[in-house]
């Protein structure tokens, strides 16, 4: 049904939702009734899953930044469902194999999909021949009458040493993977471009690779601005101003975290294992969410 001029509209009505950046931005909610119900699909590996914003009380430990938009969302559409079948360590080509077909049972009416960073850590990729599984993808879940949200990958420029290297791949990869969401009237958060606004150190967790708990909640603002959803209270105020670290603390810390999450990483590799390999979905069916409106939800929040 189209939405009239007195209601806010329901991500996953209008396939012509701006992208992050684009300078258009919602207005003010206008409540969540007379709209068809939304269900939501996050799809991906560890970004999408959560790992680094950390919650015991839920499954597998972790929130994330999707589970935080599917927050979002209930407050100003309460009938809205939520699944979230990323699992990390995952290739591009496990995702699109093993998650988009399960996330179409659902009946989806907005997914969320970012795969292709567990790839781009690897020198030797195909980067297009990851873009024609993407852009096949994109296109089953779109003839679905899904609206289909995506992600660039992060611009390393000022990042640690060790993953500059990826620089170059992951421009190719975003250059390519904006054409097609142009071509496929996909949303999509640009994060290399706004990458400039996740320089401080305290948006990553300690293994460098994963946001923090402040980084994930932050890109689940980037989200909501691109589905042109006015947030509730996200409750990240800025950053004090960090304090100094000397010279021998900085080389402390990075020999700590070589020895904590760079050599498990290279063992995992060598051994062709993943840090997902015995999990499984979070959420793998809709969930409805719940959400005390005006506060954070806690952990927990969300409920079959």
């Amino acid at each position: 049904m189209p939405a009239g001029p007195d209601r806010e509209k329901a991500p996953g009505e209008d396939s012509r939702a701006a992208p992050a950046g684009s300078g258009r931005t919602a207005g003010e909610p206008r409540g969540g009734s007379g709209h068809a119900p939304i269900r939501y699909v996050a799809l991906g590996d560890s970004f999408t899953e959560g790992v680094g914003d950390v919650d015991p009380e839920r499954p597998n430990g972790v929130r994330g930044w999707a589970d935080r938009v599917a927050e979002q969302l209930t407050l100003r559409f309460p009938d809205t469902t939520y699944a979230n079948l990323a699992i990390r360590g995952r290739l591009l080509n496990r995702i699109l194999d093993d998650q988009v077909g399960p996330a179409l049972e659902l009946g989806p009416t907005l997914v969320s999909i970012y795969g292709g960073g567990n790839d781009i850590l690897r020198p030797n990729i195909d980067i297009d021949e990851l873009m024609l599984g993407y852009d096949d993808a994109f296109a089953r879940i779109r003839a679905s009458g899904a609206q289909v949200l995506t992600f660039t990958g992060f611009d390393v420029r000022n990042f640690y040493g060790i993953f500059r290297g990826t620089r170059g791949r992951t421009a190719i990869y975003n250059e390519l993977l904006r054409q097609i969401a142009e071509d496929r009237g996909v949303i999509l958060v640009d994060f290399w471009r706004f990458s400039g606004e996740f320089q401080d150190a305290r948006y990553w967790a300690p293994d460098r690779l994963h946001l923090s708990t402040l980084g994930h909640v932050k890109m689940a603002g980037k989200v909501l601005e691109a589905l042109q959803v006015a947030p509730d209270d996200l409750g990240l105020e800025p950053l004090p101003r960090m304090r100094e670290v000397s010279r021998v603390q900085t080389t402390r810390a990075n020999v700590e975290w070589v020895r904590e999450f760079a050599l498990p990483w290279v063992g995992r590799r060598l051994r062709g294992t993943s840090s997902g390999d015995a999990l499984t979905p979070r959420y793998p069916e809709a969930q409805s969410m719940s959400v005390t409106e005006g506060r954070d939800p806690g952990p927990g929040a969300v409920s079959p």
